[in-house]
């Protein structure tokens, strides 16, 4: 029996950094009657608390719910009325530095430097530098039609691997390549969480759009996890509903 459901976000509860829909949220909340839910995602706590957090009715049981920002590396849980972060760990100066600087390399060597950008391309989210090649505010119609089968962002990766030793880089979102220290991605992430909770990875089942080889979901089915890839969040939607009887 499985004892929670963890959720990728952008592509797979909701479009690229927009809010979850009312019928999101409702399903979410339906969900946190019968088991705990948990967000990993490569986004920041605003992130996650603008596209997630806002949007959960007041019914909805935040004691069962876990957000684990920027690729698990930062975990928040609420209690007495309030979110916390449990534990974040953070990159040093030198380690931001040398992301940046490669970063910049790389895109240069791609041939994506010119792109017509919204907004910065490198965001610092403390344990996770991100990425995003159309910009952090990118209209969502413009991310959607620039990388959809990811050849861009594996051309990028693979640039970025020789340059950047001892880190991980995977690709995410619609236009995004998120970097972590090496050994941390989602699969770190959800150990953490099992640590947090109690709960076995084999009572956990993870849903996520980027479900392949070199994509930021992949390491939860690496790490063993019953997984489904979902194509979108129409199609999260179309299987979430059916979840809580799959728990109970």
């Amino acid at each position: 029996m499985k004892r929670l459901a963890a959720f990728d976000l952008d592509g797979t509860l909701a479009p690229s950094k927009q809010p979850l829909d009312d019928e999101m949220a409702d399903l979410l909340t339906r969900l946190l009657d019968v088991t705990m839910v948990a967000i990993i995602s490569g986004g920041d706590w605003p992130q996650f608390e603008k596209q997630a957090v806002s949007r959960m009715p007041a019914r909805a049981r935040l004691d069962n719910f876990i957000i684990q920002p920027t690729t698990g590396t930062k975990l928040y849980r609420h209690a007495d009325g309030q979110w916390t972060r449990i534990y974040a760990d953070l990159f040093t100066g030198d380690e931001s530095q040398r992301i940046r600087e490669a970063l910049t390399k790389a895109v240069e060597q791609a041939g994506y430097a010119n792109e017509n950008i919204w907004g910065e391309q490198i965001e610092d989210r403390g344990s996770q530098i991100t990425f995003s090649a159309l910009g952090q505010q990118a209209p969502l119609e413009a991310k959607d039609t620039w990388d959809p089968d990811h050849a861009k962002r594996k051309k990028l990766q693979a640039l970025l691997q020789p340059l950047l030793p001892g880190f991980a880089i995977n690709i995410g979102g619609a236009t995004s390549i998120d970097i972590t220290r090496e050994g941390i991605d989602k699969a770190y992430g959800l150990k953490r969480l099992s640590e947090q909770t109690g709960i076995a990875l084999d009572e956990m089942i993870f849903f996520g759009d980027a479900i392949f080889p070199g994509g930021n979901d992949y390491p939860a089915k690496h790490l063993g996890l019953d997984t489904v890839r979902v194509r979108d969040v129409a199609e999260t939607k179309s299987v979430v509903g059916a979840i809580a009887a799959w728990l109970v």
